[in-house]
């Protein structure tokens, strides 16, 4: 019977805690409890004398009560003198470019793509790998082409791989396919 009972509570005890442990917070000492030299009796006239000095008494050369701290001025003081050169070079804006070299940027690319490349493009005509992309882009054979000797070069490189590498990247593969 007893054990019957113990099965029919297990369900409804908690097996967690109901929330996160946190530090009480910090209650600072009594300096009258803490420091019994801070008070005095006084039989003169019948009473107690109690002296609370503040925690801290403010220093003479404390900069921050000080009239002439820079902390109590106004405003950020402006910068005298020439500032130090920056650490990377400032880029320009691209000038535009215009409709001919565009078409130029187009026949060279479908000439020889492996020549002209997006990035000799890009410093030939002086602007961006990505803009050679979105303004020049390959047709449907020619595309294909391009990526089946991009995926030659690659099996080649992975080739070389040892037994190691190898499974690490089938096992990636793999769990891309189940994901």
């Amino acid at each position: 019977m007893k054990s019957r009972l113990l099965s029919l509570r297990l369900p409804f005890s908690r097996s967690y805690a109901t929330r996160l442990p946190e530090r009480p917070p910090y209650r600072a000492p009594d300096p009258l409890r803490s420091h019994p030299d801070r008070w005095q009796e006084l039989p003169e006239i019948s009473s107690t004398f109690i002296h609370r000095p503040p925690p801290t008494a403010p220093s003479p050369l404390s900069f921050t009560t000080a009239p002439a701290s820079p902390l109590l001025k106004d405003g950020p003081t402006p910068a005298e003198g020439a500032l130090p050169p920056t650490v990377a070079k400032e880029k320009g804006a691209k000038p535009r470019m215009t409709d001919e070299a565009i078409a130029k940027m187009r026949t060279l690319r479908r000439e020889d793509p492996g020549k002209w490349t997006r990035g000799r493009l890009a410093r030939e005509f002086d602007c961006t790998p990505w803009f050679v992309g979105k303004m020049v882009t390959l047709a449907g054979p020619e595309r294909r082409r391009a990526l089946e000797t991009r995926d030659e070069a690659h099996a080649a490189a992975r080739g070389k791989w040892g037994e190691r590498k190898t499974l690490q990247a089938d096992i990636r593969k793999k769990r891309k396919e189940f994901w």
